[in-house]
């Protein structure tokens, strides 16, 4: 696979700056680490310096910048992020190759629902009764596909994936090693004799279109009815999501996040790293939760909050600026009280 520098400036709808048109890259890389047969992009200030020193070949840019390296040619783009993803697509195209077939040892229900010619089921994989797999859908090695499961189009399971009996997904959904769909919830009551007394789970999980599960993710099923995922929206690696809650749609949840049952989080929300959010609380859409945060109570829409408890990013940062002075305030009184008590005063 390869592209010219005129090719990279469609595939990304920008324009060259300098350069021959017929320059020609294999691949893509970061700033430092790209050879002159390579593609890299600036898409953050913090990496001028990089861009300065940068081998690669071609490098997509930003408008109107102050310097450039030389013997580099450069197509200028509004997003130049967005656009390097075009680039790693058509290369990433070459590297995996989407190729029908079901593996002799996989265990397949006489009762599944698909088309042998047009999906790819792994080694050792096993499906149950009365599944539906939409087209194109590469089931990975050692899954596990529980009975009445319901799959979309052009789905893509990664290996040792499970997704337990009824629960459904869109189509190009995406799921990473280790991921458990559909798991029970975790509901005990205490029963008359002092022990726990499980709940049943009976709800299914269900996943919108172009929804991407990181690895290890669990994702409980509902004590009753349904825990959703909207479409779109991209969960990292170990995160948590207990039953019953439902999320909407493009939100981000990132790494060892955690949110309990009941929770409803809104349209394009953005949950940072480690947060943790109560349960039975409503997450407003387009909100903001800074990494480590503690959500005890709802949070209204369109804001950014932070810290624990969660409070408006503005007054989180000054509680976190005047908590560091504690130590030398403490100081300061101890030395003003030792100095009242002293003899003479």
């Amino acid at each position: 696979m390869k592209l010219t520098l005129e090719a990279v400036a469609a595939l990304t709808g920008g324009k060259i700056l300098s350069g021959d048109p017929e320059l020609t890259v294999f691949g893509v890389a970061s700033l430092l680490d790209a050879s002159h047969e390579e593609a890299s992009f600036l898409g953050n200030e913090k990496y001028f310096e990089d861009f300065l020193h940068t081998s690669a070949g071609i490098v997509l840019v930003p408008p109107a910048l102050p310097a450039y390296p030389e013997n580099v040619a450069f197509v200028e783009v509004d997003n130049p992020s967005m656009a390097f993803n075009a680039l790693v697509k058509y290369f990433m195209a070459s590297a995996y190759r989407f190729t029908p077939g079901i593996h002799p040892t996989a265990i397949i229900d006489p009762t599944a629902t698909f088309n042998p010619d047009k999906i790819h089921v792994g080694a050792y994989t096993c499906i149950g009764a009365h599944c539906v797999i939409g087209d194109g859908t590469d089931i990975g090695n050692g899954c596990d596909i529980g009975d009445g499961v319901t799959m979309g189009e052009n789905c893509r399971l990664h290996a040792h994936v499970i997704i337990r009996e009824r629960c459904k997904l869109g189509s190009r959904v995406t799921i990473q090693p280790g991921a458990v769909i559909g798991s029970d919830g975790f509901g005990f009551l205490m029963g008359d004799n002092g022990r726990y007394v499980g709940i049943d789970q009976v709800g299914i999980v269900e996943l919108g279109d172009d929804v991407d599960v990181g690895a290890n993710t669990t994702i409980d099923r509902a004590r009753f009815g349904r825990t959703i995922v909207g479409e779109g929206t991209k969960i990292d690696n170990l995160i948590q999501l207990g039953h019953n809650v439902v999320v909407g749609k493009h939100c981000v949840i990132v790494a060892q996040s955690g949110i309990a049952g009941s929770t409803k989080v809104g349209d394009y929300a953005t949950i940072a790293a480690q947060v943790g959010i109560s349960g039975h609380l409503k997450i407003g859409s387009k909100s903001v939760l800074g990494a480590k945060t503690g959500v005890i109570s709802d949070i209204p829409e369109n804001v950014a909050y932070w810290g624990f408890p969660a409070s408006p990013f503005k007054d989180a940062s000054r509680q976190y600026a005047a908590l560091r002075k504690l130590p030398a305030l403490i100081k300061e009184v101890h030395a003003l009280k030792r100095n009242l008590e002293s003899p003479g005063r």
